[in-house]
C-alpha cells in the first residue's frame, strides 16, 4: 500500500471544511479591501497590490455559490500559484495545516455539496470529518483567466 502523505490546508467556507495541497499555496494574508473592478466576473471581489502586483481577489462562495458568512476579521486570502499566475482566494477561517495518508483520500462523487468535480481532488476522512480536498488549480477555467 502507498502510504504516503501529503501537507494539506484546512479551511472553512459557510461552515464547511475544505482542503488544499499545502504545495499549491504561496502564502495566506490577513483579509484586505480589494479594489472592484469593471466588468469583471460575479465571483471575482476585485484586486489588491501584492508584491508589487496586481492580485486578482476570488470568491469560492460566489464561485460555488454558497452563503458567506464571512467576519473580516477572521477571512484570509489564500495566494496560489496557476502557470505562473497568482491568484488569491477569500475564505472564512484557515483552520490548520494537516498530514493525511493519501490511503484517506477518497475519489469523490460527480458532485459534491453542489461544487462540480472538476474542482474537487477527493474527499479526506478525518476524525469522523469529511473534508472536501480542492484542486485549487483547478478553480478558474481558461475562459475564466482571460476574463481576469
Amino acid at each position: 500500500m502507498d502510504n504516503k502523505e501529503i501537507k494539506v490546508l484546512i479551511f472553512s467556507i459557510d461552515g464547511e471544511y475544505y482542503a488544499t495541497d499545502i504545495m499549491e499555496i504561496e502564502r495566506i494574508l490577513g483579509y484586505e479591501e480589494t479594489t472592484k473592478l469593471p466588468d469583471s466576473p460575479d465571483f471575482v471581489e476585485g484586486v489588491i497590490n501584492y508584491e508589487g502586483n496586481i492580485l486578482p481577489i476570488i470568491s469560492l462562495t460566489k464561485k460555488f455559490g454558497l452563503n458567506s458568512h464571512q467576519k473580516e476579521d477572521q477571512a484570509k486570502i489564500i495566494v496560489t500559484k496557476q502557470d505562473g499566475n497568482k491568484i488569491g482566494i477569500i475564505v472564512d477561517v484557515v483552520s490548520e495545516v494537516k498530514d493525511v495518508k493519501t490511503d484517506n483520500i477518497e475519489v469523490p462523487p460527480e458532485i459534491v455539496a453542489g461544487i462540480s468535480k472538476r474542482y474537487i481532488k477527493g474527499l479526506i476522512k478525518i476524525d469522523e470529518k469529511i473534508i472536501i480536498f480542492l484542486n485549487l488549480t483547478k478553480i478558474l477555467t481558461e475562459e475564466e483567466k482571460e476574463l481576469i
